[in-house]
């Protein structure tokens, strides 16, 4: 359980570590703040172009095999990061940091070659409870670091951290496959029978949409602290790292009741209280002198609410079909990190000078109301199904 909670953890790590330290990259590297956004935009399209090939590859080759692979590039590639002398440099090796991704997508298959649905949606909660403690003092370190240091000094602490846990999963991780199919041919065969499944799509969405309100929040979260509440880079990293607690409730509400509720229950009760959360934040904004607690507040009651959501959905995703649990689980994260590069990007577009947080929280708060319209949806056709079979 351990080492699973580190495989998932590292990869939420290095997404948000270096966040705080976002302006001073754009100092050492004369580039624009929203040049700099590039290191979390690129790092998330990776993240789901490389998800693409890792289910399929751990259906194959077993999951120990590409989870170490993919701890070694991610260590070199953290050398190359703090060695780079320009902007380009620095960007080609951030990119290649995305591969560890691959200790996310195992984990989760992992569990599920495991344990039937809801006991794999608890599991999942719980493992996410426990990887948050990584995010949640991630950007908190790294602004310390920054003033302490220097920015590069978080880059040295990812890469003490993939080393550790390449060590771990290479003395404590066993082979969890033990139907791995014949070839990659094969295994990539096998999409079309995901892509038509409609509740495959349903509980990919839904993860994708309540995963991506947080992933605009990384994109603006540095911009808001910044130029709306002038936070020191020390200060805004333990505002930023702070609504993970929220998560980290949530996915214990989630370990504790999804086997005696079920996923979709806890999903579409995850995804209200996500809208809730932004629903409050825009009122706030909107008729009261706001406060740096009247958004990070609100953000993090609405990872209270993700908690709830992302397990359960990534449950009910992988259980659509069972035999490819590994494909479902990296297929189903490239939708889920593509969509929240892309929400990422047009966040970090439309957060300019003089713009304020309006924009950033009618993005976060669109993106949970989608949520709820796609686990509605996928209520819906539960239902069908299991009224079609009587």
């Amino acid at each position: 359980m351990f080492t699973l909670i580190c495989l998932a953890a590292i990869g939420a790590l290095a997404l948000n570590m270096h966040l705080p330290s976002l302006p001073a990259m754009a100092d050492t590297f004369n580039v624009s703040y929203s040049a700099t956004t590039l290191s979390i935009t690129l790092f998330l399209a990776m993240n789901a172009i490389f998800q693409i090939f890792v289910g399929p590859l751990s259906d194959r080759y077993g999951r120990r095999p590409v989870v170490l692979g993919s701890l070694s590039i991610f260590c070199l590639s953290s050398v190359g990061c703090i060695l780079a002398t320009n902007f380009e440099a620095f960007l080609f090796c951030r990119v290649l940091q995305a591969v560890v991704v691959a200790g996310l997508v195992i984990s989760r298959a992992a569990v599920r070659d495991s344990y039937s649905q809801d006991q794999a949606a608890s599991v999942l909660g719980y493992i996410a409870m426990g990887f948050s403690v990584l995010p949640l003092v991630g950007p908190a370190f790294g602004g310390m670091l920054e003033v302490k240091f220097s920015w590069i000094a978080s880059f040295w602490v990812l890469l003490g951290v993939g080393i550790f846990i390449f060590i771990l999963t290479y003395f404590d991780m066993g082979e969890t496959n033990r139907h791995k199919t014949n070839s990659m041919a094969e295994q990539f065969r096998s999409y079309p029978e995901l892509l038509k499944a409609r509740r495959f799509w349903g509980y990919s969405l839904t993860a994708g949409f309540s995963a991506g309100a947080y992933y605009a929040y990384l994109g603006g979260a540095a911009y808001v602290g910044r130029e709306l509440f002038a936070l020191s880079p020390d200060t805004l990293g333990f505002y930023i790292g702070v609504p993970t607690l929220g998560y980290i409730i949530g996915n214990g509400l989630s370990g504790r009741f999804s086997r005696s509720f079920g996923v979709d229950k806890m999903a579409f009760i995850g995804a209200i209280v996500t809208a809730f959360a932004m629903t409050l934040c825009l009122c706030l904004f909107l008729f009261t002198n706001p406060i740096p607690i009247s958004f990070f507040g609100c953000v993090c009651i609405m990872g209270l609410g993700n908690g709830m959501v992302i397990p359960n959905a990534n449950a009910g995703m992988m259980s659509v079909r069972p035999h490819l649990a590994g494909s479902a689980s990296g297929i189903g994260g490239t939708i889920n990190t593509g969509g929240g590069a892309i929400i990422a990007t047009v966040t970090a577009a439309v957060l300019t000078l003089g713009s304020g947080a309006l924009p950033l929280i009618f993005i976060m708060l669109g993106s949970c109301l989608m949520t709820i319209l796609t686990i509605f949806y996928v209520i819906k056709r539960t239902k069908k199904l299991e009224e079609s079979k009587i």
